[in-house]
């Protein structure tokens, strides 16, 4: 089939390298979201799947919206069969969706209709899921409500990031994906509305919602920490300080919320339940170190809380 392939960042590359090997389908364009500024140096740079594109000589159209006149036109002159989208981030009006025959088709990183929304795989560390998945659909008007077409299902590890549990359903993704699309092109997939029960939403991580709040368990901070590991990335106050922290592993000590203590082996705070040990920290405009490293060098006094 010819395909346009939509995407933007990092997790959608695997999906546009498999279609672009694939035998059976022709990558004649991609969709990304127009060029952005980025780093300390505010260079503008192209998203990670405009950058593949650019590597293997693939048009690349950024309409600021897929709404664009220009845009539309474009799309209707590529005269795509289908087009497989992966995390493009804007919503696709539905005059745009009736263009390809066999419609655009969505690879989402949860088990529909569970975690519906821009954050299904920190949605489902966050809450204390051991199963999850990828599933691709028929994107419609709705959010994420579209008939399913299949789906793969990945345990979720107990020490599992949000960075690493999307680094693996990526590449399983990319799998189920071409697949779906070899089906559509046979005309053996049939898809099956989602079901009414066991729906839940799982809006975009904000900055503020990645603050971590000791008064919660333990194993509930755990989870919530490595659910927004590596982005937008956990934080906390202690002092006066702003603070990054990385991943952290339940301790049996007794603190109160937000208590440190400050320990040859390492650094422990205190939760609604048991203390923390932290593992990597990163005060502002600094490299992540050790908490060990940190609070050597940070000289804390022993009435700092966490907050």
């Amino acid at each position: 089939m010819r395909v346009v392939f939509a995407g933007t960042p990092e997790p959608a590359v695997p999906s546009l390298l498999r279609l672009i090997e694939s035998s059976r389908h022709e990558v004649v364009a991609v969709v990304t979201r127009p060029d952005a500024t980025a780093g300390r140096g505010r260079k503008v740079v192209r998203s990670e799947v405009g950058a593949v594109a650019d590597e293997h000589g693939i048009e690349v159209l950024t309409p600021r919206s897929p709404r664009d006149p220009e845009f539309v036109a474009r799309l209707t002159e590529l005269a795509p069969d289908c087009c497989p989208v992966v995390a493009y981030g804007a919503l696709i009006p539905q005059t745009v969706l009736d263009i390809p025959p066999h419609g655009w088709v969505n690879l989402h990183f949860s088990l529909l209709p569970a975690w519906r929304g821009a954050a299904p795989v920190q949605a489902a560390i966050a809450a204390g899921d051991e199963i999850t998945g990828a599933s691709t659909f028929r994107l419609e008007a709705g959010l994420d409500t579209g008939p399913v077409y299949g789906v793969v299902t990945e345990t979720i590890r107990p020490t599992d990031t949000a960075g690493d549990l999307l680094d693996r359903l990526a590449q399983t993704g990319a799998t189920l994906l071409e697949s779906t699309l070899d089906g559509l092109e046979d005309g053996i997939l049939t898809p099956a509305p989602q079901p009414a029960d066991g729906v839940s939403h799982a809006p975009k991580v904000t900055v503020e919602a990645a603050r971590v709040q000791w008064t919660l368990p333990a194993h509930v901070v755990d989870r919530r920490i490595r659910a927004v590991t590596p982005a937008p990335g956990a934080w906390t106050m202690i002092g006066d300080l702003r603070v990054k922290i990385g991943p952290v592993t339940v301790s049996e000590t007794s603190l109160e919320p937000g208590e440190l203590d400050v320990r040859k082996d390492g650094v422990l705070v205190g939760t609604g339940t048991t203390a923390v040990r932290l593992g990597t920290v990163q005060p502002p405009g600094k490299k992540a170190m050790t908490a060990t490293d940190w609070a050597r060098g940070a000289r804390l006094d022993s009435k700092v809380r966490a907050r």
